[in-house]
This record gives structure tokens, sequence and C-alpha cells, in this order.
């Protein structure tokens, strides 16, 4: 009988359970997954925009771009309805400088053509000289009063004009007692009141003064800048247009009512100002070439046109040795032609007349009627001439040139409002900036 042989089994070792790790080991031990970059790393994740933080910002952008633009423009209109005051102030000095100009060779005029009377003057063309020699004193101190500028010049020309008439009273008194040194005199006077070599001189510095209140008015007639004032406007229109876009790429909102309404005063600010700073430089440059133009021409011919007369005289009082004079004559007459009015170039023709028949006189041997026909003061001498010329030009002068300041001061103020509203509006534009900004800052919250 066979026995079977027992079956040999063999047992599997069984698993022991996973004994969990002690708190000590599991914070020891590395996590699992993937390595997260370290913040600032290449490829580490965007940081979150602080979104508070650009809106406080692009309100900050906003509202200076408003405040700027209010208070430069302002400041350009301020600035403008100044030059237009200083204009005015200006031509207004201008005229009493040439009107100053003017009477010193209407009173040498004077004195030279009363000298050819021999002893005593005609009483009233004494009384004219002492009146200009007043006018011109008078004047030359409220010159003085109304331009701090010119007071030094005016000074000095004060003590020329004084020192002339000391001359000429000295001409006078050989004069009336028939010496001829008297003569002398006079030449000495009216040459020194016109000499430009010697430091002093009456007629150079009144050019002088001319000359610098002609380029202050000019100047500031030409101060009206239109393309100027569009560019704080168009810079703060920027700034805003930048600040709307960066609220539409945060916020999906297009326009923002705030800041659209803050570029729309702006934008109307702007293009008002404009349009007034370019109707008053189109106004100024009319006056410039009008009333200015006409008022300072004219005053050119008056004054060269006393200058021809007192070289006529002078012609006369040195006889056959007077072509000099004769010469300077032409030159002044010219310089009328090409000055004078249409009105007073016919009454400047009239004196041609006369002037060339005491020429033709005394060229013809006739001294003593060319004398009498230059210092008669019928209607047919050439001082009644001289003097109808004299007197329109002088009304034309005081009537352009009040024509010109009236106008720069008429309507100023209305520039001056202007810079008041803009300011107002700008502080306003800001305000309405600031409402839009938060509209969107209380949406984040």
């Amino acid at each position: 009988m066979t026995t079977k042989a027992p079956r040999k089994t063999t047992r599997k070792p069984r698993k022991r359970a996973a004994t969990p790790p002690t708190p000590a080991a599991a914070a020891a031990a590395p996590a699992a997954g993937p390595a997260v970059p370290a913040a600032g790393a290449p490829g580490a994740p965007a940081s979150t925009e602080d979104v508070p933080r650009l809106l406080n910002r692009w309100q900050v952008v906003a509202v200076l771009a408003c405040l700027l633009f209010a208070a430069l423009t302002a400041g350009l209109q301020v600035m403008s309805w100044h030059a237009n005051r200083a204009a005015a102030d200006n031509t207004e000095q201008l005229v009493r400088v040439q009107n100053i100009q003017s009477t010193l060779f209407r009173a040498d005029a004077l004195a030279t053509t009363a000298f050819l009377t021999g002893g005593l003057e005609p009483p009233e063309q004494r009384a004219a000289y002492d009146d200009a020699i007043e006018s011109i004193t008078r004047q030359i101190a409220d010159a003085a009063e109304a331009q701090p500028a010119d007071r030094e010049a005016l000074a000095d020309l004060n003590a020329a004009v004084t020192d002339y008439n000391a001359t000429i009273a000295q001409a006078r008194a050989n004069n009336r007692q028939g010496f001829p040194v008297g003569a002398e005199y006079l030449r000495t006077a009216s040459t020194g009141l016109r000499d430009t070599t010697v430091q002093g001189s009456a007629i150079p510095i009144a050019k002088a003064l001319v000359a610098a209140n002609a380029d202050r008015a000019e100047s500031e007639l030409g101060a009206q800048h239109p393309f100027l004032v569009l560019l704080p406007g168009l810079v703060a229109l920027g700034l805003l247009w930048w600040v709307n876009h960066q609220l539409a790429r945060r916020f999906r909102r297009r326009i923002n009512v705030g800041v659209a309404l803050a570029a729309l005063t702006v934008a109307v600010l702007t293009l008002v100002a404009f349009a007034v700073a370019a109707v008053q430089s189109s106004h100024n440059s009319d006056l410039r070439a009008g009333s200015y133009d006409t008022s300072y021409r004219e005053s050119t011919a008056r004054t060269a046109g006393n200058d021809a007369k007192a070289n006529e005289s002078l012609r006369l009082i040195s006889r056959g040795s007077g072509q000099v004079y004769e010469d300077r004559w032409e030159v002044a007459s010219q310089v009328v032609q090409d000055n004078a009015s249409d009105e007073t170039a016919s009454l400047w023709d009239d004196y041609v007349s006369v002037h060339q028949q005491v020429v033709d006189l005394d060229n013809g041997g006739t001294y003593e009627r060319a004398v009498a026909l230059a210092t008669t003061t019928d209607s047919s001498g050439s001082t009644a001439a001289l003097d109808a010329f004299d007197s329109r030009s002088k009304e034309i002068v005081s009537e352009s040139g009040a024509q010109t300041t009236d106008a720069l001061r008429s309507g100023n103020t209305g520039i001056l409002v202007l810079a008041v509203i803009t300011l107002l509006l700008g502080i306003a534009a800001a305000g309405l900036a600031v409402w839009g900004i938060a509209q969107r800052r209380r949406e984040y919250a």
C-alpha cells in the first residue's frame, strides 16, 4: 500500500501595515509634487495688480492735467489782457514823445521865422514860441510820470530844451539891438538842437524816446499768440484720453463719464480761448496797420514839416550861404511826402508851392520880398500854409492815437473775465475726473 507523501506548503509572508510617520518626520520630508519657482524668478506667476493704487495714480494724472490746463490757459489770457493794456499805455506815451519832438521843431521854426523880421519880433509869434516851450515842459513832466523807463532820458531832454531856450533868448537880445552875433546864436541853438555828434542834444534824445516807445507799443500789439493757447488744452486732452483708456482696459467700460465730461470741458474752453486770442490778434493787426500807423506816420510828417520850415528861415538868415539849409529842407520835405495822409498831403503841397516862390525870389535877387513872403501871417505866405498843415496834422495824430488806445481798452475786460471762468471750470473739470474714477473705485470695492 502506498502512502502519499505529505503536501509541502509554503506560506507567503504577510505584509506589515505601514507605520504612520511621526509628526517630526512628516515635517522633515519634502513635499510631493512639482517644484514651484520662487517669487520673482523666471516662470513665476504674475503678481496681482494693486487696483486701488492704480486708480489713485490715474486720478492724480487726470486732476493735474485739468488744473495745469486751467492755470496755464488762464495765465496766458491774463498776459494777453496785460499786453493790451501795455500796448494802449505805450501808444499814449508814443504820441506824447512824438508830440514833444514835433513841438520842438515847431518852436525852432517859430524862433527862426520871427528872427527874420529883425528888431522886435511880432508879439503873436513870440507868444506862440513861448506856448510851444511851455507845452514841451508840461509834456515832458507828463511823460515822465506815465512811463518810469523814460524818466532819465526825459530829464536829459528837459535840460537840453532849457539850454536851447537860453541860447534863443541870447539870440533875441542881440537881434533886438541889431548885433550880427544874434544870427550866430540862433544858428548855434538850431544846430545844437539837432546835432547827433554832441551828447545831450534835444532832438537825438527825442528820436531815441520815439523809437523806444514805438518798439514797446508794437511788441505789445503783437503779443497775442492763438496757437500757444492751444498747447495746454491739447496736452490735457491727451492725458485725459490716456486715463480713460487705462480705465477701459481694466473695467471693460469704453467711456468713463466723469473723465469724458472733464475732457469735454477742457476742449470747449480751449476752443473758446483760441477763438478769442485769434480775434484779438487779428484786431491788433488791423490797429497796427490802421489807426496806429496813421498816428505814427502823421506825427513823423508833422515833425519833418516843422523842420523844413525852420530850414527855410535859416536859409534866408544865412543869405548867400544858405544852400546847406535848402538841402536839409528837401530831405525833410521828402519825409513829409512819404508819411503824410491824403488830407495833409494836399496842405503840404500848398506850402511847397509858396516855399518855391520864396526860393525863386531869393535866387532872383529880391531877398526882401522873399523874407516878406516867408514871415507874413497872411494866407499868401509860407507861414500860414505851414500853420494849416501843422494844425490839421496835429489833429489827425491826436484822433488816430485815441482810436488806437480806445480800441485796445474796450472789450479788454472780457479777456480777464474769460481767464477767471477758465480757472473755475478747469477746477470743475478736475472734480468731474475725480467723480468718474470714484465710480470705478466703488465697483471694485
